[in-house]
C-alpha cells in the first residue's frame, strides 16, 4: 500500500459512514488470476474500447479511437482522487463532434491502482461513456468533466468488483444549457464509495446523479453527491435507490447548494431505501442549502421494507416468495435505471441488478 496515503476518518462528518477499513484491506490484497475474461466485460455494441488491468491500459484488448492515453496529473483536494495520478485516459471534443458508446473497463487482481480520466467537450459536442469495474483490490478514480454551451454528456458505470473496493470521484463543470446525466450500480460484493461534485457555471444547465446501490453480507456501499448552482436557470437531480439485505449497510448523502444569484432553480432530490431483512441498515442524508429566493427545490428520503399487501397479492397469483420479492426489489431499482438512454447499456444494467437478485433472496 501507498506509505504516503492519508485515509480519511469516520470522524469526519462527511466520512462517517466510509468503509475504510475495507478500502485498506483491498490495497494490501495479494494479487490473484482474474476469474473473468476481459473481452467479456464489454458490451455488444460498437466504438471506442479501452482496457485497464491493475490500472494499466492494456492494448491488445483495446480500440481507443478517439480516446487518448497518456499521464495526468489531478487538480483536487480530495483525500482519496489526489492519488489517481499517472496513466490515464482523456476525450476531448471539439464543437458538433460526437462520440458515443465510449466503453472503459477496469479489471484488478488485488492491490491498489489508480487511473484519473478528464473529458472535455466544446460547444454543442455529445458523447456517451460507459465504465466497467471487475475483479478485486482498491480502485481509485478521478473523473474530471468539463462540459462547454450546449454540450451533452452521458456516463453509466457499473460497479460488479467480486470483492475489495472501489472508490470513485467525479468533479465537473457544467456551461451554459449543458446536460450531464451520470447513472451507477453497484451491484457486486466489493466495498464503495462514489463522490460527486457537480457544479452548474452556466444558464440552463443541467446536472443528473444517481443510481442503485445493492449489498448484502457485511458489505458497504455509500454515495455522496454535492450539486452547487452558481447561475440562473439550473435544474439537477440526484435520484438514488439503496437495497441492503443480510447485516449490509448502504448509505446515501445528497445535497444541493444554490448560491445568491441562481435564480429559478430547480433542484430535487428522491432518496428511498428498501430493507430486505431488518438487520441491515440503510442511511439518507438530503440536504438544501439555499440563498437564493426564485427557487423549486424538493427533497425526500424514505426506508421501508416490502410491501406486505403487495407481497400477498402476487403470492396469491402463484408466485414463489422468493419471486415475488425479486419482482418487486426489481421495481423498487428500475426508476434508477430508465435515464440510461441506450437500450443494450441499460439492459446489462438491469441483468446485473437481478443477477445480484438472484444471489440475495
Amino acid at each position: 500500500m501507498n506509505p504516503v496515503l492519508e485515509l480519511p476518518s469516520p470522524r469526519q462528518e462527511e466520512w462517517r459512514w466510509s468503509d475504510m477499513a475495507a478500502l485498506k484491506a483491498a490495497a494490501e490484497a495479494e494479487p490473484r488470476a482474474a476469474s473473468i475474461a476481459p473481452a467479456d466485460l464489454f458490451l455488444d455494441i460498437e466504438g471506442p474500447r479501452l482496457l485497464f488491468v491493475d490500472g494499466m491500459f492494456e492494448p491488445a484488448h483495446s480500440r481507443p479511437g478517439r480516446v487518448q492515453v497518456g499521464r495526468i496529473v489531478p487538480e483536487t483536494e480530495h483525500p482519496l482522487a489526489k492519488q489517481a495520478e499517472g496513466e490515464g485516459w482523456s476525450l476531448h471534443l471539439g464543437r458538433e463532434e460526437a462520440v458515443t458508446h465510449v466503453q472503459i473497463v477496469h479489471l484488478g487482481s488485488g492491490g491498489e491502482n489508480h487511473v484519473p480520466a478528464r473529458l472535455v467537450l466544446e460547444e454543442d459536442a455529445v458523447a456517451s461513456v460507459v465504465e466497467t469495474y471487475a475483479g478485486s483490490g482498491w480502485a481509485n478514480r478521478l473523473t474530471t468533466i468539463v462540459l462547454g454551451k450546449g454540450a451533452r454528456l452521458m456516463r453509466s458505470v457499473r460497479l460488479v468488483q467480486d470483492d475489495g473496493f472501489v472508490s470513485l470521484r467525479d468533479e465537473a463543470e457544467i456551461g451554459e444549457a449543458a446536460s450531464l446525466v451520470s447513472i451507477f450500480l453497484g451491484a457486486g460484493g466489493m466495498g464503495s464509495r462514489i463522490d460527486g461534485a457537480l457544479t452548474l457555471t452556466g444558464k440552463g444547465g443541467f446536472a443528473e446523479m444517481g443510481g442503485a446501490l445493492l449489498t448484502r453480507g457485511t458489505q458497504k456501499q455509500e454515495a455522496a453527491v454535492t450539486v452547487r448552482h452558481e447561475n440562473i436557470e439550473g435544474t439537477s437531480r440526484q435520484l438514488w435507490r439503496a437495497v441492503a439485505a443480510d447485516r449490509s449497510a448502504a448509505s446515501l448523502a445528497a445535497r444541493v447548494e444554490v448560491a445568491r444569484g441562481a435564480q429559478q432553480t430547480d433542484g430535487e432530490q428522491s432518496l428511498r431505501g428498501l430493507l430486505l431483512q431488518r438487520s441491515a441498515t440503510v442511511n439518507l442524508k438530503p440536504e438544501l442549502e439555499i440563498f437564493a429566493d426564485d427557487v423549486k427545490c424538493a427533497h425526500g428520503a424514505t426506508v421501508g421494507e416490502l410491501d406486505k399487501m403487495a407481497m400477498f397479492y402476487l403470492q396469491s397469483r402463484g408466485l414463489e416468495e422468493a419471486r415475488a420479492k425479486a419482482l418487486l426489489t426489481r421495481a423498487f431499482v428500475a426508476d434508477a435505471m430508465e435515464r440510461i438512454g441506450d437500450e443494450t447499456v441499460r439492459e446489462a444494467f438491469v441483468a446485473d441488478a437481478d443477477k445480484w437478485l438472484e444471489a440475495a433472496l
